[in-house]
């Protein structure tokens, strides 16, 4: 009888198991399916900018890499620029210094930066919490910014680093002037990252990281080091940062500033909140949104868009403090539980 009993409870156990790995898996495909839907109609709607629709992607990636850390381990931060401008330094860089114009290795080197960067970060922000961690953020991207620009023989400083080559992609598709090739090949990065990180969030690594941010002292006494994994999510926030910072430089053939600015920091923090903390889609979205939004105002109304963009974040925070997508999904969600 418990022989039978243990077997029935094990097939059900695996029953559930299996059911929630298909609902893993049709999700993922839905998201991939959206991101594809969404970059096929820019394309459509928008053939002469396209280089706007890279830039999205790319200041999408940024709002990925600072969801692991402030959505998933709820790590306060407003530096995360540091690792994105970190990844576009290093790619622009290896071209305009070296001679490495091979996007793909330029990637790798973003990638790379961004990793190490978010090592230096982490060290340092993971060493405070609450207000403080805040304010260690800030100083880091401040003191990231200006090493940039003291390093002007590398960076170029304040006039940008210029003088970046890019070899065609596979040897077959050169980067246009209009910007065909960018873009697609954005939106291949962008899905790469999207399937990784989806495996990242909820394998136990990631569970652990979101027990982190509920109660990190009950999971110290269950045994685990949550500084140690809170270290190893900054690592690879910063290399996704440093994926979008690579792009930017590919895309744009040139690197300033402004990558490495504590006003990047700010508005990624807005477009995160916008679309929904803890949330891979809700980051996408939020990004999307504002940006398309931040455009489309500020062509309307050069003088006064700040305000439109202030009066869409006030309604944000007060009738779906979740974010846009988050509030969304969980409406759906009742609602579908209430039809079963």
């Amino acid at each position: 009888m418990t022989e039978k009993t243990n077997s029935t409870s094990t097939a059900s156990a695996e029953t559930t198991r299996n059911r929630l790995r298909t609902g893993f898996i049709r999700r993922d495909l839905y998201g991939v399916a959206a991101i594809v839907i969404v970059a096929a109609a820019g394309y459509i709607l928008f053939p002469d900018n396209l280089a706007l629709l890279t830039r999205i992607i790319a200041i999408a990636l940024l709002v990925l890499s600072l969801d692991l850390v402030t959505g998933y381990c709820g790590v306060a931060t407003l530096g995360q620029a540091a690792l994105f401008g970190s990844g576009a330094y290093a790619a622009g860089i290896l071209s305009a210094h070296y001679g490495i114009n091979d996007p793909l290795l330029m990637t790798l080197g973003g990638i790379f930066a961004g990793a190490v960067a978010g090592l230096v970060c982490g060290i340092v922000m993971l060493r405070a919490h609450g207000l403080p961690q805040l304010v260690l953020s800030i100083a880091l991207v401040y003191l990231f910014h200006e090493f940039a620009n003291k390093a002007s023989s590398w960076t170029g400083g304040s006039d940008g680093l210029s003088g970046i080559v890019l070899d065609p992609l596979f040897g077959l598709y050169e980067f246009d002037l209009f910007g065909h090739t960018a873009y697609f090949f954005g939106v291949v990065l962008l899905l790469i990252v999207f399937a990784l990180l989806r495996i990242v969030v909820r394998s136990p690594f990631g569970m652990l990281c979101r027990g982190i941010k509920e109660d990190p002292l009950r999971i110290k006494a269950m045994g685990a080091s949550p500084k140690v994994a809170l270290m190893k999510m900054y690592v690879i926030s910063g290399a996704v940062a440093g994926v979008g910072g690579a792009l930017t430089a590919i895309s744009t053939q040139v690197v300033g500033l402004d990558s490495l600015s504590f006003t990047l920091s700010a508005e990624s923090l807005v477009m995160l909140v916008l679309g929904g903390t803890g949330s891979l889609f809700g980051a996408l979205s939020g990004t999307v949104i504002f940006m398309l939004f931040e455009d489309y105002v500020s062509a309307a109304n050069p003088f006064h868009w700040l305000t439109m963009v202030g009066a869409l974040l006030i309604l944000v925070v007060l009738f779906a403090p979740r974010g846009i997508y988050g509030t969304a999904a969980g409406l759906l969600s009742r609602r579908s539980e209430a039809v079963e």
